[in-house]
């Protein structure tokens, strides 16, 4: 037995909460937490829910998410990834990306925090900004520490600064259906949401220097968002709610 095995954990890590967000399938999601102000709920799970656990947190104005990439844990890794900054062309180790194929599946992500709430009996904790798949599980909840962890003149690498972001317009039929489930489901913002998630350009590295006349479908909260490419810009099609199979 080597060093390294000697050393390796006795028990399994838990989830300690569930992170509720709009986002339900991979495709779409910000690829860095903070470019899209939308809003969702970590809800702690039933060993750790007490409102105990949580005590003093509301001091901090953001939290550090450590998270497990629960879908991707099938598909393994490997030693290089293409990173979608370098337009999927070029190889970088793992270890030097954000790559969600990763040796153990941990992430991390900078939240803002909102408010806590106890509902239906669960202790939760109100973030926005968060880049995770709904249902995610959380491992740890840190508070984030300004003076420590963000540090000036810091280098970025190929993330040096943020992506840029394309236009996006609405069709009439869109403008209208995002009205109608609004005022429905009462979701603030909706179309500002959309708008943001789509300014990201959600298309794989590969399709980004080519024409590209596919439509795409996003889906947020239950509906599903059908949306293409037209004259550099992203226009969202039409609005219609998400199948049930």
């Amino acid at each position: 037995m080597n060093k390294y095995s000697e050393q390796s954990f006795n028990s399994q890590i838990e989830a300690v909460a569930i992170c509720r967000t709009p986002y339900k399938q991979k495709f779409g999601i910000p690829r860095q937490p903070g470019l899209v102000n939308v809003r969702g709920w970590v809800e702690l799970a039933p060993h750790v829910n007490n409102i105990d656990a949580v005590r003093g947190i509301e001091q901090y104005s953001h939290l550090w998410l450590l998270f497990c990439f629960h879908e991707n844990l099938a598909q393994g890794w490997k030693n290089t990834v293409r990173p979608p900054r370098l337009g999927g062309n070029e190889k970088l180790g793992v270890f030097a990306t954000r790559s969600t194929f990763r040796p153990n599946g941990i992430g991390q992500s900078v939240v803002k925090l909102h408010n806590v709430v106890q509902r239906n009996g669960k202790v939760c904790l109100e973030i926005s900004g968060m880049d995770l798949l709904d249902g995610t599980p959380i491992i740890d909840i840190k508070p984030y520490i300004p003076f420590s962890d963000a540090i000036d003149n810091a280098s970025g690498g190929i993330a040096q600064s943020a992506p840029q972001l394309i236009d996006v317009q609405f069709s009439q039929l869109a403008e209208s259906q995002l009205a109608e489930y609004s005022s429905e489901n009462k979701v603030a913002d909706l179309k500002q949401v959309v708008n943001d998630v789509l300014a990201q350009d959600p298309r794989p590295a590969y399709k980004k220097a080519k024409a590209d006349a596919k439509i795409y479908q996003v889906a947020l909260y239950d509906i599903d968002i059908f949306w293409h490419l037209n004259n550099d810009k992203i226009e969202v099609i039409e609005i219609k709610p998400t199948s049930v199979c």
